[in-house]
């Protein structure tokens, strides 16, 4: 029997560098949103454990044991004591190293569904175990609900009423190493977020947005100019009400009341830049 998933994009529409604790990791206050554009995972029996990759983003994925999803159900076995395989299917729709959390998505889904398939208990998203796959794979094994994300990507509080709207994605097709965007802040002790809006209207939201930061754009702007640019066409677009990175980029977002304009506003853009990765999706 084939068990099938999406694995979302991942949309940091804030993300506040509030600290740095003595191992390294850094203090996030981040309000996490998933969209309805993701990548697609089968999972089916198998005596050992492999994945193949497919889809336009499959170029350069491993499909070894340093996959983040082999990583992720070799985690699931070892805890569980599993002696099952697995024949993982991928297809790759979202840009790797996009900001967006591809990999980690990948990795959450992956979990949900093998969990099911070797009939074991799901993996909690507070296990230490998990959070040593990557400080995105918590939160993402929390979509589609909206997070406010804290701590080291291990404190997950559910954000409810948030107002209905759409988004654009557009990366320029650069890479930007995220251990770079960190080594170029400014300043690692920042204020966090302001205290989210309780069932605002989409302007509403929107106002208190723009309060708002992403502490990782200053370095990722440095080490990518392309950033500049797509945040620029995005905000010329007169239905964009916000325009920002996600994460540590180089993914921008453009965000819109409603589909409809989604739609329009990405046309515009991929017909002015054909070599961009440009996706209008629903915010789940």
């Amino acid at each position: 029997m084939i068990h099938k998933g999406r694995a979302p994009a991942k949309i940091n529409l804030t993300l506040h560098v509030t600290g740095q604790r003595d191992d390294g990791y850094h203090l996030l206050d981040s309000l996490v949103v998933f969209a309805d554009v993701a990548d697609q995972i089968d999972v089916t029996l198998a005596t050992d454990l492999r994945i193949s990759v497919n889809g336009p983003f499959s170029e350069g994925v491993p499909t070894d044991h340093t996959n983040l999803v082999i990583r992720a159900a070799e985690t699931l076995r070892r805890v569980h004591g599993v002696t099952q395989g697995a024949a993982i299917t991928l297809e790759k729709h979202l840009p790797n190293a996009a900001g967006i959390g591809g990999g980690s998505s990948d990795a959450a889904t992956a979990l949900s569904l093998l969990a099911d398939l070797w009939n074991v208990p799901p993996l909690s998203p507070h296990m230490a175990e998990v959070l040593a796959l990557g400080a995105d794979v918590p939160v993402c094994m929390a979509a589609p609900t909206p997070q406010r994300m804290t701590g080291i990507g291990d404190v997950l509080t559910p954000v409810l009423n948030l107002p209905d709207c759409a988004v654009v994605l557009v990366n320029p097709r650069v890479k930007v190493p995220t251990q770079g965007i960190f080594r170029g802040l400014s300043s690692r002790s920042n204020p966090p977020m302001d205290s989210l809006p309780d069932g605002a209207d989409f302007d509403g939201f929107v106002h208190w947005l723009r309060q708002q930061r992403n502490d990782l754009l200053p370095p990722a702007r440095a080490l990518a100019p392309e950033i500049d640019t797509a945040l620029a066409k995005l905000s010329a677009m007169p239905n964009v009400k916000f325009a920002g990175m996600s994460g540590s980029g180089a993914t921008c977002f453009g965000l819109v009341p409603n589909m409809a304009d989604a739609r329009h506003v990405a046309r515009a853009i991929q017909v002015s830049e054909m070599a961009w990765w440009v996706a209008p999706a629903q915010v789940l």
